[in-house]
This record gives C-alpha cells, structure tokens and sequence, in this order.
C-alpha cells in the first residue's frame, strides 16, 4: 500500500510521453540530371536537315526557270529593237536588208489611225507602200474597223489587202462565203488572203481539205489566186504540200536576219513589235519579196 508521500509526489508528475522515431526511408534509384524522363512506348526521332549544297542547288535551279520565264515572255518579244543593227533602221526595228517594197498588216487592235500622219512615214528611201487588213474570222464574226479602215487605206495611197482568220472547227465554205460577203476587192488590191495559225484539233489531213476548201471557193468568186498565211513551222508541219505550192505564201517569221523557208515566198512578216507613228502600241511590220513592179503585177486587174 503506497504511503501518503508518495501519492502526492506522484500525483504532482507529468506522465512521460514516448518520442517518435522517424521512419527509415528505402534509398531511391538515381535520378537523371537533366532532360525529361522517357516517355514509356515512344521513341526517339532524329531531326534531318538538307544538305547545304542540295539547298544551293534548288536555289540555283529555280533562279534559271525564273530568268528564263522573264525573258521568254517579257524581253525577247522586244529584244531585236536592241539588238546592234548593221543595216536600215527603221520603224522601231533593224529592217532586213535588200527589201524596198515594205508594208504592215493591222486590225481593231491598232485602234483609231491617224492616217495623214501614216501616210508620211518612211524609213530612209523606203515609205510604207501597202497594207492587209482583218475583215472576217470564223463564220460570222467580222472586225469592226475593217470598211472603215479599208476605205482610208485606198483613200491615203495605201496598195491594199483583206484577209480572214481562219477557224478550223467551223464549215470551211461557210467561212469562205462570210468573207464573199465582206469583202468588195476592187482593182488595184491585193488578192485574198487566208491566214492559219491553228489546228484545232484537226488532224493534218482534216485541215488540209478545210483549207483547200476555203481557197477554192474564194479563187472561184473573185477569179485571182488567193494568198496563204502561215508561220513557218506551222507550214512545214501542217501545209508543206504540193497542193499549195501554186497559192503566193505568206510568211510570218520572227526574230531572224533572213528567211530559212527553201520554197517561194512572197511576203514576209518579220516582226510584230513594229513601232509607226500614226499607230498606237505595236504593229506587224512586212516587206515583199521583189520590186513595186511585181507588186502591182500580183493586184487585182
């Protein structure tokens, strides 16, 4: 049994309370010092750049196209105004040598003449000595400023010519009496003319019989030979045949000193960037193959 004492100095204490020990702590693996953690089922890609030489050489491709586009559209159109002239120039370009007998050819994309002032114009010894002019295209279409132009062509000393655009696809003869009935030639013009340029989709044989068609039926009415347009290489691949040999060829050939045809011509349409005063903006420039004499011969009697 306790004594008295000993309860009061019990009864005095605080109960002692047990101190904590902290938990041991299981050492952890090593963790990576720097970049993110892995993601887990993903792999790694490798970033590959172009060489710097196949860079430069895309560069230098495209830089070829492009100068070559630009000039092809935009300067050799222009380029033989520039080029050193070793003969007559004149009417903006270097005129081909040995000619005498020059003319242009124009249509509504000339616009207004001022005829008295084209009238005028020469290019040393050589004045501007006949002229075609677009009457008709296709079946039905005709150009708007042809019967004006035609009358002031006459009217100004101008030796004259009409000539129709021809469109494959559409009836041959039906082209042919549309020009009959625009064109009223009088004696002193030039023959008809035919120009072709395009194809179509018709075959060579196709166009061939559609031409040859147009030409008979025109030399028929007006009792002249009619007179063939075409550009060289539309010639020698389209109409390089016996069966136009007889008709006077036209010839439009652009940026040469001389023409490369082997076979007779009589016109030869050298460029179309021609620069006359009484014309506004370019204009196709022309010379004939011999002397005024046999040009008056070719004309209407």
């Amino acid at each position: 049994m306790p004594t008295r004492s000993e309860n009061s100095s019990s009864r005095g204490r605080k109960p002692v309370q047990g101190v904590r020990k902290p938990a041991a702590r299981k050492p952890s693996g090593r963790r990576a010092s720097a970049g993110k953690r892995p993601t887990k089922g993903r792999k790694a890609t490798t970033v590959r750049t172009m060489p710097a030489w196949m860079r430069w050489s895309v560069v230098a491709c495209l830089t070829v196209v492009l100068t070559a586009g630009f000039y092809w559209f935009f300067i050799r159109p222009y380029a033989y105004r520039w080029k050193p002239c070793y003969g007559l120039k004149g009417y903006g370009v270097c005129l081909p040598c040995n000619y005498e007998v020059h003319g242009i050819d124009i249509s509504h994309y000339q616009g207004d003449i001022d005829w008295p002032l084209l009238a005028r114009q020469r290019a040393g010894e050589f004045p501007l000595r006949f002229i075609f002019l677009k009457a008709t295209e296709g079946g039905d279409h005709g150009d708007e400023t042809f019967r004006a132009n035609f009358d002031s062509a006459r009217a100004h000393g101008f030796v004259r010519g009409a000539y129709h655009y021809f469109i494959p696809r559409t009836d041959a003869r039906r082209q042919a009496d549309f020009f009959i009935r625009t064109v009223r030639l009088q004696k002193g013009d030039l023959p008809p003319v035919l120009d072709v340029e395009t194809t179509q989709g018709r075959n060579k044989a196709e166009l061939q019989r559609a031409v040859k068609t147009w030409l008979d039926r025109v030399e028929s009415h007006y009792g002249v030979t009619p007179i063939l347009y075409a550009s060289y290489k539309f010639k020698m691949r389209y109409l390089n045949d016996s069966i136009f040999s007889r008709y006077p060829y036209w010839i439009a050939h652009y940026y040469v000193d001389s023409v490369r045809y082997d076979g007779p011509w009589h016109f030869w349409q050298h460029t179309d960037v021609g620069d006359v005063p009484g014309i506004r903006g370019d204009v196709d420039l022309n010379v004939f193959n011999g002397p005024m004499a046999e040009l008056d011969s070719l004309c209407l009697r």
